[in-house]
């Protein structure tokens, strides 16, 4: 409850007379950072708006896991920060645009006929949290890019641990039938393609499991999209593709 009435009524009041302060180092800031640290998380940017990582489903990273882009995510995530969610949406957006996976996605498809689903969270840690941040970065991806958000596309209904520590084997056992259909789905399949967005991509177990549900339920999906990862692009890969 407490933090209910910051988050939604405190915070926001002291903002109109306050400027409010850089969550990463605590200079005042008009924006959600202050340019400093703005243009320091710019530098965990992969080169050319963003990776693909091939595959018979590709995934479109904005950015490496590390130094100020991490320290960014941990802060909207464990510091209760989650405006910080807006710039990097918008980021991963623009980013996801002006890449050739964009393009090999929507092909002959309009935007109307692509949906974004957020990677969901189990409702006892989104009541602890009081936010989804994937749902949060899909949110400032739809708005930036014009696709629509089905934000119940898919629902948790399994809660895991954290996947921090752990081998790709107990990854995919966590994991394991941990989603089911959401209920904007579950009148029926729908004939949009669907692009599913996370914060962070590591081994892709977590994705994976979501993509099987969607796809016995007949429901394809296009593509996989973060704002950072863990994973280095192979070197004979060219950037961006």
């Amino acid at each position: 409850m407490i933090k209910f009435f910051w988050r939604k009524i405190l915070k926001p009041f002291l903002n109109i007379f306050l400027k409010s302060n850089c969550p990463l180092c605590q200079r005042p800031a008009d924006r959600e950072f202050c340019k400093y640290c703005e243009r320091q998380v710019w530098q965990c940017q992969f080169p050319h708006g963003g990776q693909t990582f091939p595959g018979k489903i590709p995934v479109f990273i904005w950015g490496e896991y590390k130094d100020s882009l991490k320290r960014a995510i941990a802060a909207m995530k464990y510091q209760d920060n989650p405006q910080i969610a807006r710039p990097l949406g918008y980021w991963l957006g623009d980013g996801w645009l002006n890449s050739p996976v964009s393009k090999r996605q929507v092909g002959t498809n309009t935007l109307d006929k692509i949906v974004v689903v957020p990677i969901p969270m189990h409702k006892k840690k989104l009541k602890e949290r009081g936010f989804n941040q994937a749902e949060l970065l899909a949110k400032s991806f739809c708005e930036l890019t014009g696709l629509q958000l089905r934000r119940n596309g898919l629902e948790r209904v399994k809660q895991t641990q954290a996947l921090f520590g752990l081998s790709s084997g107990e990854r995919l056992e966590t994991v394991k039938d941990a989603f089911t259909v959401g209920k904007d789905f579950r009148r029926g399949s729908p004939r949009s393609l669907v692009l599913l967005v996370d914060d962070i991509y590591t081994t892709g177990a977590t994705v994976n499991s979501a993509i099987k549900v969607l796809q016995k339920a007949g429901i394809k999906v296009a593509g996989v999209l973060a704002i950072a990862t863990t994973k280095k692009p192979s070197p004979r890969r060219g950037v961006g593709e």
